[in-house]
């Protein structure tokens, strides 16, 4: 065989997402991309701020020497110090830039988290619906990802999570605003897994870390905000990017973030500047780097995504869908009328409605719609919507 075993299975079962994102490749050029309406690709289809077309501009004309070069692995000493002064103003603790390290986005930050802390055969737990890569990154590195189910609101099951937690329990990952749901834990919700990893923890005399992977941390509706991890629990990262709220995700630009009283954190953070270079990031991209420290407050008009949501779910509710309103991120998680999600999907796929199952992201019984696209395409598909759920019911 020509690849690794390992891969060959991967490819087997290649994401839900990519395969419907390629299918609407066909069906475009087949019937034209106006009578084709794709949800399936988390691609933002607003663009950046008109600030970060004029700050690349300057960044670009500058000649000062070493402005592409190398910099140490851990990103610029003044972007991490700007991410670690935003971090103190939007957490009740004092960061310092060496609680930061930028990497080449939110998945690469994954990776390096996950490289440095786990051994063999260490688990993860990760409540579900989750975004399915996450299942990949902890493989990466021997791990084993443990799922657990949420409530049917979504939130966190705190009984289901502490039946999962055994001896080789070494992190739990979640996604806050959650991927594919839309739902934000509360405060609340992780002060309890906050408590319930203390208590672990000092049973084990080990650390269990918590993860928390944010890169639709401002993409938040109807006067909501994401609650502080930091405010939690002490042996947290936060992993975050701006490929969501400045619509930069082909620019893979993220940070990774340490609590500033993480148990061994000199350790800690040594390893992640090593994993950082030794996964083949090397470092966060340079102009990327630069730019970043202009726009930590800014994000692109979250009331466009909240008027886009508003639209479809409408037009859902009309036609006879049962969801939970997302919260936040730009997707829907209704359920399908029928047990097989796959078979529902396919059946908007005839109507060329391009969703993703909900098998895909461990939430069987559901399927996934990405509203961040043109109000015209979500308008346009709501009266194949219906017609697929009239044809079921």
């Amino acid at each position: 065989m020509s690849v690794a075993k390992k891969i060959s299975s991967s490819i087997e079962k290649a994401s839900w997402i990519r395969k419907m994102f390629e299918e609407g490749a066909m069906r475009k050029a087949q019937y034209g991309p106006e009578n084709v309406f794709d949800f399936s690709l988390g691609n933002p289809n607003l663009e950046p701020p008109e600030k970060v077309k004029t700050i690349l501009k300057e960044l670009v004309s500058n000649n000062s020497t070493g402005m592409h070069g190398y910099m140490p692995n851990a990103g610029f000493v003044e972007t991490r110090k700007a991410v670690a002064g935003y971090l103190s103003s939007h957490h009740n603790l004092s960061f310092d830039h060496d609680d930061v390290v930028m990497t080449a986005g939110a998945g690469g930050g994954m990776n390096v988290v996950l490289r440095a802390i786990l051994n063999a055969g260490d688990e993860v737990v990760v409540p579900a619906p989750y975004f399915m890569e996450y299942d990949s990154y902890i493989d990466n590195f021997y791990g084993i990802p443990v799922r657990v189910p949420t409530n049917r609101d979504f939130s966190l099951d705190h009984n289901a999570i502490e039946k999962s937690l055994g001896p080789r329990t070494k992190a739990i990952i979640i996604n806050n605003p959650n991927n594919p749901t839309g739902k934000v834990y509360e405060a609340g919700e992780l002060t309890q897994l906050g408590e319930l990893l203390t208590h672990y923890s000092g049973k084990s005399g080990e650390p269990i870390y918590l993860i928390s992977d944010e890169p639709y941390s401002k993409i938040i509706y109807n006067g909501m905000t994401c609650p502080s991890i930091f405010d939690a629990y002490a042996q947290s990262f936060l992993v975050t990017s701006f490929s969501k709220d400045l619509s930069l995700p082909g620019e893979r630009i993220g940070y990774v973030a340490v609590h500033p009283r993480i148990a061994e954190k000199d350790m800690i953070m040594e390893a992640l500047v090593l994993c950082n270079r030794i996964l083949g990031f090397v470092n966060a991209p340079a102009l990327m780097q630069r730019l970043i420290p202009f726009l930590l407050e800014d994000s692109v008009d979250v009331m466009l995504y909240q008027r886009k949501r508003d639209i479809l779910c409408r037009g859902l509710e009309e036609g006879g869908y049962t969801f939970t309103m997302p919260e936040g991120t730009f997707y829907l998680f209704p359920k399908t009328p029928i047990p097989d999600d796959v078979e529902f999907v396919g059946s908007l796929r005839e109507e060329n409605i391009l969703t993703v199952p909900g098998s895909g992201f461990g939430g069987p019984g559901h399927f996934r719609i990405a509203f961040c696209t043109h109000d015209k395409t979500i308008e346009s598909a709501l009266p194949g919507f219906a017609r697929v759920m009239k044809k079921y019911k």
